[in-house]
């Protein structure tokens, strides 16, 4: 139940989660590319070496995957912390919705 809920208005940490959710995606099916044509390559003798070299490959894809997730969540805050500034600036106060117990910010 102690789930945070964020709503914009104006849409632009759902546009940003978007992208990165793009990214991550396109590297986590090049991975599965990767370590299954790596896993074929280890068949044979004669292609063991190819196969290595994907494993390697993919596992650095794999370095990469909480790399993309940490520079999304810094985006989200750097644009978070930009908003409230520009708030803050035109004298804008939050709203606070509340349901039940839950009380959203907006």
């Amino acid at each position: 139940m102690g789930k945070n809920i964020d709503l914009v208005f104006g849409g632009y940490e759902l546009r940003i989660t978007k992208v990165y959710q793009l990214i991550y995606h396109i590297n986590d099916l090049l991975l599965a590319l990767i370590f299954l044509i790596g896993s074929f390559l280890f068949f044979s003798e004669a292609t063991t070496f190819y196969g290595t070299w994907l494993f390697v490959i993919g596992s650095l894809q794999m370095f990469i995957r909480p790399i993309i997730a940490m520079t999304h969540q810094i985006h989200v805050g750097k644009v978070r912390k930009q908003r409230k500034e520009n708030a803050r600036k035109r004298g804008a106060r939050a709203v606070r919705v509340r349901k039940g117990s839950q009380s959203y910010k907006l």
